[in-house]
This record gives C-alpha cells, sequence and structure tokens, in this order.
C-alpha cells in the first residue's frame, strides 16, 4: 500500500506544471532588489529568459544606476526630473520611501549586456541584431545561449549569423556544462574570427580539458600570424597615405628644382599658405553659404592652387629672378622669405592653430578583414593620384608643358627657337606653388594648421625629389612611396625619429652611389 501511495505522488509531482512564465518574472524581481552580486546577477538572467514586457526597460535602468529598491523588495526607476516609476507597472510613484540603488559589479555589467544583447537578437533591424550579436560575444554569458540558438536559426543575414555563431562560440566556451567535443568547435569558430577580440578571449580562457587547451594554444598562434600580416597590411597603408602626402608637398618642388634649379627654402610656405587658403574658404562659407558648407574642399582645392600660385609668380618676378646661377644666395634669400610669410600669417591669422573641419563624407574608416582604412587618408591618396595625372597630362600635352620641357633639356637651344624663358621661369615656379598649395589642402585634414606647417616637410620634399631624381615627376612619385612605406615600417621598430634618422642615413649612402637620384633628368641642374 505504500508503494501505491509512493508511485502516485512521484506521478502527481512529474504531472505538476513547472513554474510559470510570471512566477519565473516574480522571482527575478525579487533577486534584483537584493544586496548580493550573485542574487541580482541570477535576477538579470531570469528577468532576460522571463519575457516579460517590461525586461528590457527594468534592465536597462539597472545599468545606467537608475534601478533602486525598498526593504519590502519593491523596485523603482529614477527619473531624470527626480521622480519614481514603479518598476512593474510603470507608473509614477511621488514617494517610494526609503529606497537603495541596486548595487553592480562587473559580473552583474556582463550580464546586463548578454541580457540586452539577448533580447536584441529578435530585432527586424539588421543592424540592431548585428550590434546586439558584438555586445553578447564580448558578454560571453551562458545565459545567452538559449536566446543565440533560437535567433541563429531565424536569421537570414549571412554577416549577422556569422556574428551570432562567434557569440555562441563565446558562450559555450564560458558555460560549465558546455561539452569538449563542443567547446573545440567553438575555438575553430572563433579562429576564424582572428582579431585582437577573439584573441583576448581565447587566452583569457584557463582550466580547460587538455584537448580543449591545445585547441585554443593552436588557434592562438594562427590568429597572431594572421595578425602580423594584416600589420604589414596596415603599415603599407599608412605608408602609402604619408608617401601620398610626401608626393604633394614635392611635385611642384620637382618642377621648380628641375627647371630652374632653383633651391627654394619657401616651398613649405606655399604648403602652408594652401593650407590657411582652406580655412578661409571654410569661415566664408559657414558664414554665408552654411548649407554648402560639406562641399567646402571642393572649392578650396582651385583656389588655393590660384592664391598659392599667384603669390609664387609674384616670388619669382620680384625676387628668385635676380638671382640664377647662384644656389647660396638663393638659398639665404628664399630662407629668409620663409621667415617673412610665417611671421606674416601670424600677423593676419594669429599664431595659434586654426580648427579646418574634415567634411562628414571624408570621416570615419571601414574595415577590411583586420585592416582598418580611413576615409581622410584614402581620399588623400585618390587626390594625389589625380593631381599628379592632372601635373603629367599638362606637361606632356598642353603648350606649357612643351616650353617648360624645352627649357628643361636646353635652355639655350629654346631661347633660340623663341620661347621666352623668364616667362616660363616665372608660369614654372607659379604651378609648382600652386600645385603645393593643393597639398595644403590635403594637409589642413590630418595636420594641423599653423605658420609652421610647412617647415614639416620641406625637408623630406627636398629628400623625395633628390632621391627619385630632379624634375622626374615618376621618380618623385616613387620616391615619396619609398620613403613614406620605409618610414612607417621603422617607427614601431625604432620610433619617429629614429625612423627619420635611418632613412636620411640610408638616403645619403644611396646618393653617394647615384648622386642623380633613381630617375634624373638632362637638364640645367644636372648638367651644373
Amino acid at each position: 500500500m505504500r508503494r501505491f501511495f509512493a508511485i502516485l505522488l512521484l506521478a502527481a509531482l512529474a504531472l505538476a506544471p513547472g513554474p510559470s512564465k510570471a512566477d519565473q518574472a516574480d522571482d527575478a524581481f525579487a533577486a534584483l532588489a537584493s544586496t548580493s552580486f550573485d542574487s541580482v546577477r541570477g535576477g538579470v538572467e531570469q528577468l532576460s529568459a522571463s519575457g516579460h514586457p517590461r525586461a528590457a526597460a527594468v534592465i536597462g535602468a539597472l545599468q545606467s544606476g537608475k534601478l533602486y529598491f525598498r526593504p519590502d523588495r519593491a523596485l523603482f526607476i529614477k527619473q531624470d526630473d527626480g521622480g519614481y516609476l514603479h518598476a512593474l507597472t510603470a507608473a509614477a510613484i511621488a514617494d517610494p520611501g526609503t529606497v537603495k540603488p541596486v548595487r553592480v559589479n562587473n559580473g552583474i555589467r556582463n550580464a546586463i549586456d548578454a541580457a540586452l544583447g539577448a533580447m536584441r537578437l529578435f530585432s527586424p533591424d539588421t543592424a540592431t541584431r548585428l550590434t546586439a550579436a558584438e555586445a553578447v560575444f564580448h558578454a560571453a554569458e551562458a545565459g545567452a545561449l538559449p536566446a543565440l540558438n533560437k535567433a541563429i536559426a531565424k536569421e537570414s543575414d549571412p554577416s549577422v549569423r556569422l556574428r551570432m555563431e562567434q557569440a555562441r562560440a563565446a558562450a559555450i566556451l564560458s558555460s560549465a556544462d558546455s561539452g569538449e567535443a563542443d567547446r573545440i568547435q567553438a575555438v575553430s569558430v572563433l579562429r576564424t574570427r582572428a582579431d585582437i577580440d577573439a584573441r583576448g578571449f581565447l587566452a583569457s580562457l584557463s582550466g580547460q580539458p587538455p584537448a580543449v587547451a591545445d585547441a585554443i594554444a593552436v588557434a592562438i598562434t594562427a590568429i597572431d600570424r594572421k595578425a602580423q600580416l594584416w600589420s604589414v597590411a596596415q603599415s603599407v597603408y599608412y605608408g602609402l597615405s604619408l608617401g601620398s602626402v610626401l608626393l604633394l608637398a614635392a611635385a611642384g618642388l620637382a618642377i621648380t628644382f628641375g627647371v630652374m634649379g632653383v633651391i627654394n627654402m619657401a616651398h613649405g610656405e606655399m604648403v602652408m599658405i594652401g593650407a590657411y587658403t582652406t580655412f578661409a574658404v571654410q569661415q566664408f562659407m559657414r558664414a554665408h553659404t552654411p548649407g554648402m558648407y560639406g562641399a567646402s574642399l571642393l572649392f578650396a582645392v582651385p583656389l588655393a592652387f590660384m592664391v598659392s600660385g599667384t603669390v609664387g609668380i609674384v616670388i619669382e618676378r620680384t625676387l628668385i629672378r635676380w638671382l640664377y646661377g647662384r644656389p647660396l644666395e638663393t638659398l639665404l634669400a628664399t630662407w629668409g622669405l620663409s621667415l617673412v610669410l610665417q611671421q606674416g600669417v601670424r600677423t593676419i591669422f594669429g599664431a595659434n592653430n586654426k580648427d579646418v573641419d574634415t567634411p562628414s563624407w571624408m570621416s570615419g574608416a571601414t574595415q577590411l578583414g583586420g585592416l582598418t582604412l580611413t576615409w581622410n587618408r584614402m581620399y588623400i591618396i585618390l587626390f594625389s593620384a589625380i593631381v599628379l595625372a592632372a601635373l603629367m597630362a599638362a606637361l606632356r600635352y598642353t603648350s606649357l608643358g612643351l616650353r617648360m620641357r624645352a627649357v628643361t633639356q636646353n635652355r639655350r637651344m629654346a631661347a633660340a627657337m623663341g620661347i621666352r624663358t623668364p616667362w616660363i621661369d616665372a608660369l614654372t615656379f607659379g604651378l609648382g606653388s600652386g600645385v603645393a598649395g593643393m597639398a595644403g589642402v590635403a594637409l589642413s585634414q590630418i595636420d594641423n594648421v599653423s605658420p609652421n606647417l610647412g617647415q614639416s616637410y620641406i625637408i623630406d620634399s627636398f629628400m623625395v625629389v633628390v632621391f627619385g631624381g630632379v624634375g622626374n615627376l615618376w621618380g618623385t612619385t616613387l620616391g615619396a612611396l619609398t620613403l613614406g612605406i620605409t618610414n612607417k615600417f621603422l617607427e614601431p621598430v625604432a620610433g619617429a625619429v629614429m625612423a627619420k634618422i635611418v632613412v636620411l642615413v640610408l638616403l645619403i649612402l644611396f646618393i653617394q652611389r647615384r648622386p642623380r637620384g633613381m630617375f634624373p633628368l638632362k637638364g640645367r641642374a644636372a648638367e651644373s
């Protein structure tokens, strides 16, 4: 008889319904109204799984430090105006009595991130689901596994599904109930992610079974190897962007130095004038045409070319023309002129740095695997290529370019053929200065606009011109990119200052072997 009643009791217990969703939510709210960190964390996990309509609001209030509890375990959400809402009913409460904030620690914060992310995994917005999957991955909470499994089964977007699978892999590795085979599979999923977050998470795991630990070690090694390859690619990209900046700064100098043989120490100030022209254009458009402010750089480029080019022609006609054939005097005169131009800019604009805004279409970055491509540098590389192509086309297909090339190859013969060499010198100097002005527009996006802007690039510009070959634009291009990439590879090893010193020493050794650079042109400067 006792046996019979025992069987009936077991059957009744087996058929008895489990706790309902409402009971689960009530338990979760009660757990949140506690001073125990473990209870609060368990309450967050229970509430996120309960499906309660107030779950997101309550957990969000806890995340922002606005969730309070009373000694009778009632929960309230504090408002910005100082009032309170009842956490369960959202009813306004004038005086909740004595309340205390629910305290959180790092474990609770991780649970909150996982809970909010899990609830957003089912959002109709793709970007929201992607962000939620990433948040769950970083939280790495085992409690998010049920929601992740459901979300993955429903997900149709491949990129979002991949992020969800990576988040599930992190949750599996964080769960004490996961089997060895599941853990090894999760490690392989994170190995394919191959970023610093995946590596950091795998490296933080401890106490794993031997087979899992071996898989983790292999995965970390593979991630490190891939990261090194991406680091090389990143250095090449930064080197190309630096080389593009050097090319813009040196292209005009290559023309003037190649045609006229003038050591123009004021060339950097033409770059500075272009940068300040950009600043002036933005100030004007902000005040008078705010609707077109986003296109300010498009207006600044031709204006900077004209302003710097005009200044260059005036300098050549009033100063340089009297110093041909006297390189030392030219160097000293243009160096003094650079100081005058700097002081003039200080007088007009002030000595402080000027803010030049980056348009929205040049802001931000994009990821290509482990490579971060910033849009401003990408546009500078593209702009340099366009300027170089336009400059080469002008030298090859225009009458001015034909006359410039004639003067470069044989000045006396060009004069005998009726070419007005003095005006060619002036226009050439203006063209080189105008290109430097456009370089100033580009540099205003990545460097401080100050009276000393040009001094930072004049030495590098001369290095590029001498290395590539005086007067040869292809040589200047190759020289700028070579020096830029070399600098970026040396900087992580030797530091920025030592990298420049090493590059200078290598350049000196190269010039001893090839005094006229990589691609020399026959011209007045080379013949002398």
